[in-house]
């Protein structure tokens, strides 16, 4: 699973042809212990989670990055390698 981002200890990752677990496009987030899947379009966890911290700042970086997200979701969707965005500064 490639990571697009990295941000104050949080990996952001997306799965190549991961669209049956969810069906909807989504991110994978790492965060000390903790995972959560959260959907691009609406910030909304789909599973697992996150310190409220944490999610606060992954919600930002997809408000800001949603567009290279949604782009990097037809990749990931079509077998080929997202590219990377940048990180939350």
């Amino acid at each position: 699973m490639p990571v697009i981002s990295m941000f104050y200890g949080i990996i952001i990752q997306m799965f190549v042809l991961d669209t049956d677990r969810h069906h909807l496009p989504h991110i994978h987030v790492r965060y000390a212990e903790h995972k959560a899947s959260v959907a691009i379009a609406t910030g909304a966890v789909l599973a697992g989670s996150l310190p409220s911290k944490q999610l606060r700042l992954v919600l930002a970086w997809i408000e800001i990055h949603r567009e290279e997200l949604e782009a990097d979701w037809v990749l990931a969707a079509n077998g080929t390698q997202p590219y990377k965005i940048e990180p939350l500064r």
